[in-house]
């Protein structure tokens, strides 16, 4: 009569089996804690070979991964709510937030740059909470933020780091504060934590479009020729979310993680600055040599400035209405009335009427209005 062994177990039917079964389970995330499928199913990525034979399964795996990682980071469960010291009210034309690991010198900055006084000594986590401050640069108003430090797994809550980042989330440009004396990986760090919690750095949204549709199954098209992503992984990515039935229109060659943010919706596309702080450590050559690099800065009067170019502000200044703008002497700091295209525009907070279109009803042929004189303006020139 044939034995059979009692210490195997049939494939896939439980994590007792052989490396196949376990293999399997672990890719499939499944047993243990979120954290703990998270951490399955990146060592199962890292161990596949990235080639078109894998695409599809990588592709499933990321879509699985990038799911545990909103479940994480976003409850569906009562609790939570508002933290004191993070809900700090929106105000100016613009929000720019201060992240970086502890003790590179955050606070230092903002007081340089705002005069108001955030607490700073020779120990770490000096700042526990945020910390905003107001910067006055070319007649308009831009809040600065202060964050406690970030530490590594700050994306899992290490260190209040959800709330950190979350009110980093807010900003719309976001200032990295960085050690000159170490090296990259600080960078590398921080750009990881921020990318877990759906925060994308100088990068622009994918020109991909994704409708759902009643059925008539998957409608897949691309109109430039794909180097990471086809039909076929794309039907596996939207089978995780359910979605058996949409159209797609592919108008960039994209990845699968960046399709992937597609789906989810919730990703925050933001500027960054890399600032390199406590320059007076370094020598004249590695100074140059740091703000020769992209998109990043020393800590100087240039700060500001580029800062000011970084926001893309756009003023557009009122008129007498029934007349033509004169551009004979035109003196700026006299004008009553500078009007910044940002995040806080004028016919919100101004009572002067614009081209006599001041009540929000009106809000339309405002800016009709206005384009239409910049047009006249131009055509001037």
């Amino acid at each position: 009569m044939a034995s059979f062994s009692t210490s195997s177990a049939k494939a896939g039917s439980s994590v007792g089996g052989g490396g196949w079964a376990k293999a399997k389970h672990q890719s499939a995330g499944g047993g243990g804690s979120t954290l703990e499928r998270i951490q399955q199913i990146e060592l199962e990525i890292s161990r596949t070979q990235k080639n078109k034979a894998t695409a599809k399964h990588l592709g499933e795996l990321k879509a699985k991964l990038c799911k545990l990682k909103r479940d994480m980071l976003e409850p569906s469960g009562g609790g939570g709510g508002k933290v004191a010291g993070f809900e700090v009210q929106k105000i100016g034309d613009a929000r720019i937030g201060l992240v970086g690991f502890p003790s590179v010198g955050k606070s230092s900055l903002l007081t340089a740059l705002t005069g108001v006084q955030s607490e700073a000594a020779a120990y770490e986590f000096t700042t526990l909470t945020c910390i905003p401050g107001v910067i006055y640069y070319n007649d308009i108003r831009i809040q600065l933020l202060d964050l406690p430090g970030l530490i590594v797994g700050a994306s899992t809550g290490k260190g209040r780091g959800r709330q950190v980042i979350a009110t980093a989330k807010s900003c719309d440009i976001i200032l990295m504060v960085l050690d000159p004396t170490k090296d990259d990986a600080q960078k590398e760090m921080l750009t990881k934590e921020l990318e877990n919690v759906g925060i994308r750095l100088n990068k622009k949204p994918p020109d991909v479009t994704v409708r759902p549709t009643k059925g008539g199954g998957l409608k897949f098209q691309a109109t430039v020729p794909l180097n990471h992503f086809d039909e076929e992984v794309c039907a596996t990515v939207l089978k995780q979310y359910k979605m058996h039935n949409a159209d797609v229109l592919v108008r960039e060659d994209v990845t699968v993680d960046e399709f992937i943010d597609v789906i989810d919706g919730n990703r925050k596309y933001c500027k960054c600055i890399y600032v390199y702080n406590k320059i007076d450590l370094l020598k004249l050559e590695e100074i140059d040599e740091l703000a020769r690099r992209p998109q990043s800065v020393v800590v100087s009067d240039y700060l500001l400035r580029r800062l000011w170019d970084e926001m893309e502000i756009v003023r557009v200044y009122t008129k007498k209405k029934g007349q033509f703008p004169d551009f004979s002497e035109i003196n700026y700091s006299q004008l009553r009335m500078p009007c910044c295209f940002c995040t806080n525009p004028c016919w919100k907070t101004s009572s002067m009427p614009l081209f006599g279109a001041a009540a929000s009803s009106n809000l339309h042929r405002c800016v009709a209005k206005i384009i239409f004189c910049m047009i006249k303006m131009l055509s001037r020139l």
